[in-house]
C-alpha cells in the first residue's frame, strides 16, 4: 500500500462566488467548474437527495488543488460555525507565499480578518494567519532566504 500525494482538499461554502473571488485574489487559478446531482452523489458523499455547485482551484504550477463546495441541498442546519485555530478538527490550510505584507495589506484592505501582526518563526519563516470568507482560516508562510 502506498499513498502517493494529497488530491485535493475540499471547503464547503455558502457563498461560492465569495469564496472564488478571495482564492482568485490569492492567485489560484480556475481549473474546472461543474455541479453535480443525483443517485451516485448522494452514494458518493452518503446524502439524500445532495445536489453541489463545484468549483476547482489550483495553482499556477499545478501542484495545489482546492474544491469549493456548495451544498444547493441538503442545507446545512447549522450554518457557519465560527473557530479558532485551536478548535479540534482540521482547521486551517498553509500556502507558501512570496511578499508576504502585501498579500496580508491586500487582504485586510478586503476585511479579511488578521489573526496577528506578520510573526517571524525562527530563521525560517514569516507567518501570518488570517480569516478568509466562511471561516477559512489560513496560514500564509514565507521562506526566509
Amino acid at each position: 500500500m502506498k499513498i502517493n500525494r494529497i488530491d485535493h482538499v475540499s471547503i464547503n461554502v455558502q457563498d461560492l462566488s465569495g469564496a472564488k473571488a478571495f482564492f482568485l485574489d490569492l492567485g489560484l487559478q480556475v481549473q474546472a467548474e461543474w455541479e453535480m446531482e443525483g443517485e451516485q452523489l448522494d452514494r458518493i458523499v452518503g446524502l439524500k437527495d445532495a445536489k453541489t455547485a463545484c468549483v476547482g482551484m489550483g495553482m499556477p504550477d499545478g501542484q495545489a488543488w482546492i474544491e469549493l463546495v456548495k451544498f444547493y441541498s441538503p442545507s446545512d442546519e447549522e450554518g457557519i460555525q465560527q473557530t479558532f485555530p485551536n478548535t479540534l478538527g482540521i482547521r486551517h490550510i498553509c500556502f507558501a507565499v512570496e511578499d508576504l505584507e502585501t498579500i496580508v495589506s491586500n487582504l485586510k484592505k478586503k476585511g479579511s480578518e488578521i489573526f496577528s501582526e506578520i510573526q517571524q518563526y525562527e530563521d525560517k519563516y514569516r507567518l501570518c494567519y488570517v480569516r478568509g470568507p466562511e471561516g477559512i482560516i489560513l496560514e500564509l508562510a514565507e521562506e526566509i532566504r
